[in-house]
């Protein structure tokens, strides 16, 4: 039993040992099932706290020669697999957390050199009996020991893109550090499984894409570990049922990940919110504004219009392909968006090819970044969100007009001016403080047509139900009218006892007009 070198199953009990663990042992049976085959190596990326650290050091307890787990795993779903004792406790299993040898304090040879010595030195304590031709060599070491010993090693590494992320001006570091993975990995008898974890994807360097022999599973293409990818949609309705938690709540909050058609939530957010009782942001609040601000507010190929669309609940079809899986290559707002979407802040639908944010705690990131930055005309909006809001339970026609004009001229260099969709975009960002309390539609289905905007409240909320119909170049009145006429109201009165009709009509010259009509069920 090592540090690096078949390790104790310690840092798995932890996991084990906590209040919550949800069950993701069947892990073990993919892996299980490309041991050995042409599929072997296996890179696995996802969002920070997504589980990832989680699901490699359940591979080490499970793998490992340095413990004996069998134990740990008999309760769990791996030890009804006909696989699970075939393979259990076998291999000499390499853990590493490459944070741990590739950082600024270091040259990434210094680091890849520390890291050799220290694996070499473990292997001399475990296999001190072997002839090894050249100590100082790391693949020669463990080619000599797998032909002397027949027992295959596992490479599970964690953090494995810490050099993109760290060092991700540095190409000669990135491609050294490409070519150390793939002589170590690439072709070798000795080798039955790799296992990767990270938030990027493999680079892509022309002949440097040099990992090819990797299975690569990403928030693009998760399939056929979506499942693994964060928690389910069963397994956050059984914590909710143990906890007493509102379903609903959780999954307007924490739900979202579209994963190869399967729903995923966020992992951390959902475990904080179970435990501490609250529900709020937890996932975002681990990290600064500057790292959502640092991508959004580059404006590649009008990044700008589209993160607006995308917090007003619109989606976007994008290229991902393009993306080159570093953080500094961006050759189109597809690829900033492609990030986006490894960084856990964007899903991505792999039917449609669309992105959207995917909840409202990552969409809360988005608004309050924006509101630290440059973005004045947007910024201004979200700003008088709840003033816009208060104003319209009022009554208050003129103010709700007056802000809505201003809201569309501050964005007219972002958005069209004469343009419905435009303006019910702008119309979704005002109303951005309405979120908390509702659940808001645009182009529902009501009636004999679709109503513009419908704000629904969420369950417990005393609030009145509102319908916002726009109109360009006629009158608030006829707006109103046309909730009427077209039956809108049928439909949205299951919701509430009380609803508020906002007719809102919009020129050139006469500006914005608007009219307020309250109807009691």
């Amino acid at each position: 039993m090592g540090i690096y070198l078949n390790p104790d199953n310690i840092d798995f009990q932890r996991s084990l040992n906590s209040e919550i663990y949800v069950d993701k042992t069947e892990l073990i049976k993919y892996t299980n099932k490309v041991i050995n085959t042409e599929q072997q190596n296996v890179c696995v990326s996802r969002p920070r706290r997504f589980g990832k650290s989680m699901a490699a050091n359940m591979l080490v307890a499970y793998y490992s020669r340095g413990c004996d787990s069998k134990e740990m795993f008999s309760s769990y779903k791996i030890a009804a697999d006909p696989s699970f004792e075939k393979h259990l406790n076998k291999y000499n299993v390499i853990h590493i957390n490459m944070v741990n040898f590739i950082n600024e304090d270091k040259t990434v040879q210094e680091g890849l050199d520390y890291l050799c010595r220290r694996l070499i030195h473990e292997l001399k304590q475990q296999f001190g009996d072997v002839d090894c031709f050249d100590w100082n060599n790391l693949m020669s070491v463990m080619e000599d020991i797998f032909a002397a010993k027949h027992i295959p090693f596992i490479f599970i590494i964690d953090e494995w893109d810490c050099v993109f992320r760290e060092l991700k001006d540095d190409k000669e570091a990135q491609k050294k550090y490409l070519d150390f993975l793939r002589d170590i990995l690439k072709n070798k008898s000795y080798l039955a499984l790799a296992y990767m974890t990270g938030i990027l994807p493999i680079k892509k360097y022309g002949k440097h894409s040099a990992l090819n022999m990797f299975t690569e599973i990403a928030m693009t293409d998760a399939a056929p570990l979506e499942e693994f990818t964060g928690f389910t949609e069963n397994e956050v309705n059984d914590l909710c049922n143990k906890y007493e938690k509102d379903y609903s709540e959780i999954k307007r909050w924490y739900d979202g990940y579209n994963v190869d058609g399967t729903a995923i939530y966020n992992p951390k957010s959902v475990v904080e919110a179970m435990n501490r009782g609250n529900i709020r942001n937890y996932w975002t609040s681990t990290e600064t504004y500057e790292a959502l601000e640092e991508f959004i507010c580059r404006n590649d190929d009008g990044l700008r219009d589209t993160i607006v669309r995308l917090l007003a609940d619109e989606k976007k079809v994008i290229d991902s392909s393009t993306f080159t899986n570093d953080m500094v290559t961006f050759n189109s707002q597809d690829d900033v968006l492609t990030l986006l979407v490894h960084l856990g802040y964007l899903t991505f639908n792999s039917e449609t090819n669309e992105v959207s944010i995917p909840n409202y705690e990552v969409s809360e990131q988005f608004v309050s970044t924006i509101k630290i930055t440059d973005w004045s005309e947007i910024s201004k909006s979200l700003k008088v969100s709840d003033e816009l809001l208060n104003a319209t339970f009022r009554g208050d026609s003129e103010t709700v007009a007056k802000l809505i004009s201003d809201s569309h001229k501050e964005n007219v260099s972002i958005l069209k001016y004469n343009d419905e969709n435009s303006l019910a975009c702008v119309l979704s960002i005002a109303y951005y403080s309405a979120r908390k309390d509702y659940i808001i539609h645009r182009e529902l289905a009501t009636g004999n047509g679709f109503a513009d905007l419908v704000f629904i409240p969420r369950n417990g909320r005393n609030l009145p139900a509102m319908i916002v119909e726009l109109k360009k170049g006629h009158s608030a009145e006829e707006a109103i009218q046309q909730i009427k006429d077209n039956d809108y109201l049928h439909k949205v009165s299951e919701y509430s006892g009380e609803m508020l009709l906002v007719g809102i009509n919009y020129d050139n010259q006469k500006g914005h007009t608007c009219k307020i009509e309250k109807i009691q069920k």
